[in-house]
């Protein structure tokens, strides 16, 4: 097993499970930029339906990073 994968908080001092929190909330947000673009790109080839498919994931991945953020704003008064 490499470093990484045995990573415990440690090293970092940061425990596994608040990372993968924290890389949850990064990603759902990294996800609403992305699909932004996606967004624009099937707007301008007149796509409706694929626009609105995006909109609904962007939708949903917004909802995804403020519950993280609840979460982790929970967690970490503790």
């Amino acid at each position: 097993m490499s470093s990484a994968q045995q990573e415990t908080g440690d090293i970092t001092g940061t425990r596994d499970k608040d990372y993968n929190l924290i890389w949850f909330v990064e990603q759902c947000l990294s996800n609403v930029l992305r699909l932004e673009t996606y967004i624009a790109d099937a707007d301008r080839a007149g796509d409706g339906e694929l626009s609105d498919f995006f909109r609904r994931a962007q939708a949903e991945s917004r909802k995804g990073a403020e519950q993280g953020k609840a979460l982790l704003r929970q967690r970490l008064a503790k």
